[in-house]
């Protein structure tokens, strides 16, 4: 393996499994998984009329407060089969949690097993750009929806097509409080004396597209947050999902950023499309792109040229990650450190190991990265420092030690070899050589510093 190879699999995919052949051209191997479209990584899929119909049913046993059957069907296979009064499964999970930990495992035996590792990480880097959490527990049952219907169709798209999907979604629009958000003057709103959530519209300016370097004003969110309301979602008769509600939409043309807009649905959808192509936006985008595959440094001459393919395009993801792989600074020594998710799914792939035999949810809950469960908006860190904390490095090696009994009668040095090639350090080649086990050598190798990063 050369090292170009080796940095492919690690700093723009998901670690090599040494079953999988090596690319013999890196840059194309990484530029082919740019191409088509993405395929659904969770079988059945997921789908948010699923995840809308498991919460209606534990709402309906929490007020019936009986015992109920809800049987599987083929709409909803993942359903448990018995619940309780108080709306839990047979075992006292509730259901809702239990498709979660099903699909989230899924998702995660997907990164384990997929050949597409650079599109992947794209999923996993928009994913959290666009975060929604369990921190909210109606989420439980839509978030790997979320990721499969809002994300993953448009990682190579526009960037103003994903904007939509994600502003559309039910996860979305109940994360940030939109589904009950009324016009002051609608129709809704001088009957119910509800009143307008700003929430969405100010997470979607400050954190999704222009952020406050564009220099919106509290006036601007506001006018945006008016274009958004009657963006709701039905969660009790079908079909569940996202709808609109005209007479909860506050009336009346609005000015974002110096723009007008039209009132009802359409007025909502220019706004977000103006956001999203907003040279601001691009700005942004490109520092958080070179930031994730680069260094948390980002290098200004490698941001200012992923903006102008975003510029050139009108926010063209496909052709950016396209870019990203032609930046020189992509190839250079990793600093980057693995999350707990990166590198716990990374160690199943170097192992090679089917992951339906490893508890990955349970693992990344100790390691304190539980899937979809970023503590605010603004997603999960991706510096250094974040995750590099004694408290964190120590959570890190007790894993290994454990993980590490897994290696079995596998040669370790040979194993390293193939995994990371010419990025594997004398030093940690020398301590492997002197650990006192197979398992002792195979824990100090998932615990070396460039295992650790990427």
């Amino acid at each position: 393996m050369d090292l170009p190879t080796a940095h492919a699999l690690v700093r723009f995919g998901l670690g090599r499994r040494v079953s999988d052949p090596l690319p013999s051209d890196p840059h194309a191997w990484l530029q082919l998984q740019l191409v088509g479209p993405d395929k659904a990584a969770i079988t059945p899929p997921a789908s948010s009329a699923l995840g809308l119909e498991v919460a209606r049913v534990e709402r309906m046993m929490r007020r019936q407060e009986a015992t109920a059957v809800g049987a599987a069907t083929p709409e909803n296979p993942m359903m448990p089969t018995v619940m309780t009064p108080n709306g839990t499964a047979a075992g006292g999970e509730n259901p809702g949690r239990a498709l979660y930990q099903a699909q989230a495992a899924a998702e995660l035996a997907h990164a384990v097993t997929t050949q597409q590792p650079y599109r992947e990480r794209l999923v996993w880097f928009w994913t959290n750009h666009f975060t929604v959490s369990l921190k909210r527990a109606e989420i439980t049952p839509l978030a790997a929806a979320f990721v499969e219907e809002a994300i993953r169709p448009h990682v190579t798209g526009r960037f103003e097509d994903m904007v939509l999907a994600v502003m559309r979604h039910p996860a979305m629009l109940l994360y940030l409080d939109n589904a009950g958000s009324v016009g002051p003057q609608s129709l809704a709103g001088l009957r119910s004396h509800r009143g307008l959530n700003e929430n969405l519209a100010r997470e979607c300016m400050e954190l999704h597209t222009v952020t406050p370097l564009a220099g919106y004003s509290q006036a601007d969110v506001t006018a945006f947050a008016k274009l958004l309301t009657g963006w709701s979602v039905e969660r009790e008769k079908p079909p569940l999902g996202f709808r609109y509600r005209p007479q909860a939409h506050e009336p009346g043309m609005q000015v974002v950023m110096g723009q007008r807009f039209a009132a009802d649905e359409d007025g909502g959808v220019a706004a977000l499309r103006f956001l999203a192509n907003h040279p601001a936006t691009h700005r942004v985008l490109a520092t958080k792109l070179v930031a994730y595959f680069v260094a948390d440094t980002p290098p200004p001459d490698a941001v200012r040229r992923i903006e102008g393919v975003l510029r050139d395009t009108r926010g063209n993801l496909g052709a950016a990650a396209s870019e990203l792989i032609h930046l020189d600074a992509a190839w250079q020594p990793g600093t980057k450190v693995r999350t707990p998710t990166d590198l716990v799914v990374a160690a199943v792939r170097a192992l090679d190991i089917p992951p339906d035999t490893v508890p990955m949810v349970g693992i990344l809950g100790g390691l304190g990265q539980p899937p979809w469960t970023a503590p605010a908006p603004n997603g999960w860190p991706d510096r250094a420092a974040d995750w590099a904390s004694p408290e964190a490095m120590i959570r890190r090696i007790d894993w290994a030690n454990g993980y590490a009994g897994r290696i079995g009668d596998r040669d370790v040095l040979d194993l390293a070899t193939a995994t990371l090639g010419p990025l594997l350090r004398p030093a940690t080649v020398d301590a492997m050589r002197h650990a006192g086990s197979r398992r002792d050598a195979f824990a100090l190798f998932l615990s070396s510093p460039e295992f650790q990063r990427r």
